[in-house]
């Protein structure tokens, strides 16, 4: 029985072997990834071009403004749908990479004083500043006359180490995005 199917399907258009041919159960406009450069037969590839209505009038109730997506380096992301985590997106807009608010923790001090000076003196007030450096950074404070710090600032180096890519991708396969246009 598989042998009569494979034999049957040998010759057929390369589309319909792999359902992507007429009475292709994907609709119109849905994008698709697809493991080569030239998409098949009745397809296009998702770039951002424009199309016409009259050629792909299906294609055009999918996207009224008769111009493809680009997702060409992209990420496809679910549409909120008043779900309210990106309440302000509209269906088929882009979006920049963002990076969310957050901290690092900056842990501990080993440093040894460097220097401890009186800077100025002015009756019974002196003015005393003292610099530390260890792990990379940099403690200072003053105080005055009375032994009262009036400032200290910590400074500490912190390392950021690139991969080398220019964006905040995670780990990816590049495939090529096509919509079915007719």
């Amino acid at each position: 029985m598989f042998r009569e199917k494979y034999i049957v399907g040998i010759g057929r258009d390369k589309n319909e072997n792999v359902g992507l041919g007429e009475g292709s159960a994907l609709p119109v406009g849905v994008p698709v990834p697809w493991p080569s450069a030239t998409p098949p037969t009745g397809w296009l590839k998702c770039n951002g071009a424009p199309f016409s209505a009259e050629e792909y009038p299906k294609l055009a109730k999918a996207y009224p403004k008769l111009k493809l997506p680009d997702l060409r380096g992209e990420f496809i992301r679910g549409w909120d749908d008043g779900r309210g985590v990106d309440s302000a997106r509209l269906l088929l807009s882009s979006q920049a990479a963002s990076i969310l608010e957050h901290n690092h923790e900056m842990h501990g001090w080993t440093g040894n004083t460097l220097m401890a000076r009186d800077v100025y003196s002015s009756g019974s007030s002196v003015f005393a500043v003292q610099l530390s450096i260890g792990d990379g950074g940099l403690l200072y404070s003053w105080k005055d006359g009375s032994g009262t710090t009036n400032d200290s600032k910590r400074m500490y180096r912190t390392n950021h180490v690139s991969s080398g890519a220019g964006d905040g991708s995670p780990r990816n396969i590049a495939f090529n995005y096509i919509v079915r246009a007719a």
